[in-house]
């Protein structure tokens, strides 16, 4: 016999299971120190992620629709910018970023091969791929040792004719100098980029970062502030951007009625384009050569529940950033520390620190102890990106020297931060680390921890 419940009362009865089944197998478990792996970064979630998930699945809408839509002005409400578009990763969204400032629409301003845009070495392949792409030139500048950032005051040494645009990332959270490359941006009308997928919730002169450059992106991949599995947006104020990077997102089309909508403009067969006929499907017209880089609905959904839980997100990493740093400050003679930036309160992705020349222990010894008592550790991604393989053969300029990056590459290490480190993984940390540094400064041996890590 057919069931008699409606169906809102059948999804109400699986709402109610899913928050069963994730308190019985989802829920995280107790932490035993020197046996439960403590990770640099992941998911942290509840039922209501779940539920999310499978209220949406059952719409089976199953490309971006109504969870996309609301996620996109909520996202851009949050960073306070008029637009956000969502994307299938970070790094696609920056080069969605990128792309659209190569639009034919832009005019004169539109980027094209051989020009030169500045940016920084020490960080991850994404923020810079989308240049060399486009057959633009990157401009590589150094960081400072306190910030790990942009090198500001390279800026004008950088410029040069060609120069068309700034593309740089706030590294770990720690915002760059956005007052000085802002301002060096509009004395030379350049474009600015920011790459914000390890900075999101962080404040730069009480503002989000994110809604400073003429266009920025974030990245919800699991390690991230926030997730939604594997996704990201681009954000910006202007109109004409939104319109090219929505564009080159969707196919290159130049319509942008959303899916499953026709003729939103009310003239879809009333255009000509080209050497089109008159009155083609606007919805088959392509004005720039674009991609398919959607999420889904079913991300979105995901994304809308984890940035309601962003604000005490950001508050734990700060809160976890600092225990760590105040727990070093014994240790400072023989470790660098990175700083906040001037004006900024950061939304940390992690603890970066460095070995100083005089430690009597090198990053290699410390890492082996960490990882083998069961802490994730990580490198600042790429370190030189100048030193990796896949840019042997890549066109570019060096501005100075590299120095400071080099020294990231070889002597820094970060650390965890998230908000699922909680009291006792935090503490487990601190204390492996500040035994490994008391131990190694005293010159007592110190091997390698060798603890089973169990996830």
């Amino acid at each position: 016999m057919p069931d008699p419940r409606s169906g809102q009362e059948i999804r109400a009865e699986i709402r109610a299971l899913v928050a069963e089944l994730y308190a019985a197998e989802h829920a995280p478990g107790p932490f035993t120190p020197g046996v439960t792996r403590v990770p640099f970064a992941g998911r942290v979630y509840d039922e209501r992620e779940i539920v999310a998930l499978v209220d949406s699945a059952l719409d089976f809408w199953l490309t971006l629709g109504k969870e996309g839509e609301a996620f996109e002005r909520e996202l851009a409400r949050f960073v306070g910018v008029r637009y956000a578009i969502l994307a299938n990763s970070g790094s696609s969204a920056n080069l969605l970023a990128f792309a659209a400032l190569t639009s034919p629409k832009l005019g004169d301003r539109r980027l094209v091969p051989g020009d030169e845009v500045i940016t920084v070495a020490a960080g991850f392949p994404t923020t810079v791929n989308p240049i060399v792409q486009h057959g633009c030139v990157p401009v590589f500048l150094d960081v400072t040792l306190e910030s790990a950032n942009i090198d500001v005051s390279r800026l004008d040494a950088a410029l040069s004719p060609r120069t068309r645009a700034i593309v740089i990332a706030h590294t770990l959270g720690n915002p760059f100098d956005l007052a000085a490359v802002m301002h060096f941006a509009r004395e030379h009308d350049l474009w600015v980029i920011e790459d914000n997928c390890d900075a999101l919730g962080s404040l730069y002169r009480g503002k989000p970062t994110g809604s400073y450059g003429h266009l920025s992106t974030c990245s919800f991949y699991p390690a991230h502030h926030i997730t939604m599995g594997e996704g990201g947006a681009v954000l910006t104020d202007d109109p004409a951007l939104k319109l090219a990077v929505e564009s080159f997102r969707d196919w290159g089309r130049d319509c942008w009625c959303a899916a499953g909508k026709d003729n939103t403009c009310g003239k879809r067969f009333g255009h000509q384009h080209g050497t089109l006929p008159a009155g083609y499907d606007h919805k088959y017209t392509y004005s720039h050569r674009g991609y398919n880089l959607k999420p889904t609905d079913l991300q979105a959904a995901i994304g809308r529940q984890q940035l309601l839980k962003l604000p005490d997100f950001v508050a734990a990493r700060r809160r976890n950033w600092q225990a760590i740093r105040e727990a070093l400050v014994p240790f400072e003679p023989w470790l660098h520390l990175i700083e906040p930036a001037p004006d900024s309160e950061p939304a940390w992705f992690g603890f970066l620190l460095g070995i100083r020349p005089e430690a009597p222990f090198r990053r290699p010894d410390l890492v082996a102890h960490l990882e083998g008592a069961g802490i994730q550790t990580r490198m600042l991604f790429g370190g030189n990106l100048l030193r990796q393989p896949a840019y042997q053969d890549v066109a570019h300029r060096v501005v100075g020297d590299l120095a400071n990056t080099d020294r990231i590459m070889t002597d820094f290490v970060f650390l965890g931060v998230y908000p699922g480190l909680d009291a006792p993984r935090l503490q487990y940390l601190i204390d492996t680390l500040t035994g490994y540094l008391a131990a190694a400064t005293r010159g007592d041996p110190v091997g390698p921890a060798s603890v089973p890590a169990v996830p």
